[in-house]
């Protein structure tokens, strides 16, 4: 392995720990602050470092492109964050952190609606096998915690980044530099997010800033999981192509799992475990036969 790759890998692994720690510390940060208060302060702060690291603004090259920029926006930083958010007040870190990895089956899917992609068979017995890990994960032990509305939530939040995801391949296309659109999105995604804030009633009680574990747990997700994860990333991606780079989003969920249950002491029975592997295993087969890959 050459110097290149090896520093593309290490980006990829820096990126998915970064990201598998998220949903703990979103965990921890509901104790004090409100759904849309996390979202607000954690895109606030990666838009700010955004706009630092690339400070040209630069509007869609077409009235589409600006309109899909908005949407992507809309869909992928309010409306996911927000649900993504509101299903950890009501689920468990490691149940969000598995239902979520599922986001490329509904990527698929709506790839094949609106772009015509094809879907191998491979895709449809992979989307089976998640499904049922779901099942086991959610109904398999009668004596662990059931999460209707969390879970839930945390399947649409899935569905919207499908949504989400054919938005960018299609925006993408226009040829605006991948930074100039994540840029873009954020900004959309703030200015979507303030009629939430009167929707949500969110207290905006500034003193709690001056709270460490509370300043330190937003800008780990503001400076750290959004804005700095997008650019190693990107890094990774440059380095070692999407196919190579995707297969570590599957990790996600696995750190996730066991941050819960060293820093917030959830349980996990076996049955559960088992049916995090059936769901893992589901969505890499899917995932291999279409080539579709997230971000988070």
């Amino acid at each position: 392995m050459d110097r290149q790759h090896l520093i593309g890998h290490l980006a990829l692994i820096f990126t998915v720990a970064v990201w598998g720690m998220t949903f703990v510390s979103t965990k921890i940060l509901l104790v004090e602050l409100t759904p849309v208060e996390i979202l607000f302060y954690r895109f606030l702060l990666g838009a700010a470092a955004l706009t630092l690291a690339y400070p040209h603004l630069r509007i869609g090259s077409t009235r589409r492109d600006e309109c899909l920029l908005a949407l992507a926006g809309l869909t992928g930083i309010t409306l996911y964050y927000l649900f993504e958010n509101i299903a950890l007040d009501y689920s468990t870190a490691s149940n969000v952190s598995v239902i979520i990895v599922t986001t490329p089956l509904f990527t698929g899917i709506l790839a094949r609606i609106i772009l015509k992609e094809m879907l191998r068979p491979a895709f449809l017995w992979g989307f089976c096998l998640a499904a049922a890990g779901i099942v086991l994960i959610e109904y398999g032990n009668l004596t662990a915690e059931i999460h209707p509305l969390g879970d839930i939530l945390a399947l649409l939040a899935s569905f919207i980044w499908g949504v989400y995801s054919v938005i960018i391949r299609q925006v993408s296309a226009s040829g605006i530099p991948i930074t100039a659109i994540t840029q873009r999105v954020f900004y959309y995604g703030i200015l979507f997010m303030v009629p939430a804030l009167f929707f949500f009633d969110a207290p905006f009680d500034l003193a709690l800033l001056e709270n460490v574990t509370v300043a330190g747990h937003l800008i780990f997700l503001g400076l750290g999981a959004s804005a700095l994860c997008f650019a190693t990333w990107n890094f990774g991606v440059q380095r070692l192509g999407a196919v190579t780079s995707g297969i570590y989003i599957y990790w996600i969920p696995i750190i996730s799992i066991v941050m819960a249950a060293v820093i917030l002491g959830e349980s996990l029975s076996l049955t559960a475990i088992i049916g995090m592997g059936l769901t893992m295993a589901g969505v890499i087969i899917s995932q291999s036969s279409i080539g579709i890959k997230r971000h988070s």
